[in-house]
C-alpha cells in the first residue's frame, strides 16, 4: 500500500548510503528506490537483518542489498550483497531519515481547519472540530467535540468518531466507532539506546482499521516504523489499551481493558485477552486463544490455546500451581 503519509525521496545511490555510514564509496553506484522489512522489500530496496527470528524471511526476501554486522554474515544468502556495520538498528534510522527527511517530525498538523458542512454534507459533527488537508470521510459519520483529524486521513461509511480524539496517519474502514480520547497514529516507542544519549528512529508506517471495529476510549494506537499497524474487521478494543507499532491484530478479537501490545507482536484472528495483560514484542500469538487478565505472554502461543499467569502457559497447569481448585 503506497504510503501517503509522509514524503519520500524518490530514490537515494548505494554512495549516498555508504556515505551516511560513513562508508568508503563503490565503483557501482545503484538506485535505490526505498528501505523496506525484508518481508516486503524487492530487489530495489534496501534492508536488514539483525535477528536470528527473521532467518525464514532472510531466507524468502527478494531483496539484493541488506545491512547486517559481523555475527550474521556467514548466514546471509550468497546472492545477497552486505553492508556491514557495528549497529544494524541505528544504520536503519540513518538511512530511513535519507529517504523520509521529515519523519521524525511529529508535530500538530498546521493545515487544519474548521470542519465545512459544504465538503461533508452529511457528517455530523461537533464544536471544535478540526479536518487536515485532503482527508476522506465517507457517508452518514459523526464527530464528537475538539476532535482532530489530520491531513490524508480516509475515514469509510457510517463512523462514529467520540469527543477529544486525534487521528493520523490512519486508514479506517466503514461501520468503525472509535471512542472519546483515542490517540490513533502518532509515531511509536522507537529509539536506540545509545550511551550518551537516546537516538530516535523514523516512523513513516501507518494504521489500518478493518471495517466494524470498536476502539475504546483512551486508547493509543502507534503507527508502524517501516511495516503498517493493523486492527482487523470486527476487532473490538476496550478503554485503555495500548498497541505499539507494527502490531498485527486479527480479526473479530475481543481485548478488555488495560491490555498492552510491545513493537511488531502479531495476534491472530478471534483471540481474547483478559485486563491488564502484556503481551512481549515480536510475539506470535495463534488463533481462538484464551489468555486469562494479568497473564505476561513472553513466548509464542500456538493456535486454540488458553492461557493465564505470568509467564503465561496453560490454564490447567496455572490452576495446578496456584493451587486455586484447592
Amino acid at each position: 500500500m503506497k504510503n501517503i503519509f509522509f514524503k519520500k525521496k524518490s530514490y537515494l545511490k548505494t554512495n549516498d548510503i555508504y556515505l551516511s555510514l560513513n562508508k568508503k564509496k563503490q565503483k557501482i553506484n545503484h538506485i535505490i528506490k526505498d528501505i523496506k522489512d525484508l518481508e516486503n522489500a524487492t530487489s530495489k530496496d534496501i534492508s536488514f537483518f539483525h535477528s536470528v527470528k527473521y532467518l525464514n524471511l532472510l531466507k524468502k526476501t527478494k531483496c539484493k542489498l541488506v545491512i547486517t554486522n559481523s555475527k550474521f554474515k556467514k548466514i546471509i544468502p550468497r546472492n545477497i550483497k552486505i553492508i556491514e556495520v557495528s549497529n544494524v538498528l541505528l544504520a536503519v534510522s540513518k538511512i530511513t531519515s535519507l529517504f523520509y527527511p521529515n519523519a521524525l517530525n511529529d508535530n500538530f498538523d498546521a493545515n487544519v481547519n474548521k470542519v465545512s458542512k459544504k465538503k461533508f454534507p452529511t457528517l455530523i459533527f461537533g464544536k471544535n472540530v478540526l479536518i487536515g488537508n485532503k482527508v476522506e470521510i465517507g457517508q452518514n459519520c459523526s464527530i464528537g467535540h475538539n476532535t482532530i483529524i489530520e491531513s490524508n486521513v480516509k475515514i469509510g461509511n457510517n463512523c462514529n468518531i467520540g469527543s477529544n480524539v486525534i487521528i493520523k496517519n490512519t486508514i479506517i474502514g466503514n461501520n468503525t466507532n472509535i471512542l472519546d480520547g483515542a490517540i490513533i497514529g502518532k509515531k511509536g516507542f522507537g529509539f536506540y539506546p545509545d550511551k550518551l544519549k537516546n537516538i530516535r528512529y523514523p516512523h513513516v508506517g501507518m494504521v489500518i482499521i478493518g471495517q466494524n471495529v470498536e476502539i475504546g476510549c483512551n486508547n493509543t494506537i502507534d503507527r508502524g516504523s517501516l511495516n503498517n499497524t493493523f486492527i482487523g474487521d470486527g476487532t473490538f478494543l476496550d478503554n485503555q489499551v495500548h498497541i505499539a507499532h507494527n502490531v498485527k491484530i486479527g480479526k473479530n478479537c475481543i481485548i478488555t481493558g488495560q491490555v498492552g501490545f510491545a513493537g511488531s507482536s502479531s495476534i491472530g484472528n478471534g483471540v481474547m485477552i483478559g485486563g491488564q495483560t502484556g503481551i512481549s514484542g515480536h510475539i506470535n500469538v495463534g488463533d481462538n486463544v484464551q489468555i486469562g487478565g494479568g497473564s505476561g505472554v513472553i513466548k509464542n502461543i500456538p493456535s486454540n490455546s488458553k492461557v493465564m499467569g505470568y509467564p503465561a502457559r496453560s490454564i490447567r497447569n496455572f490452576l495446578k500451581e496456584s493451587k486455586i481448585n484447592d
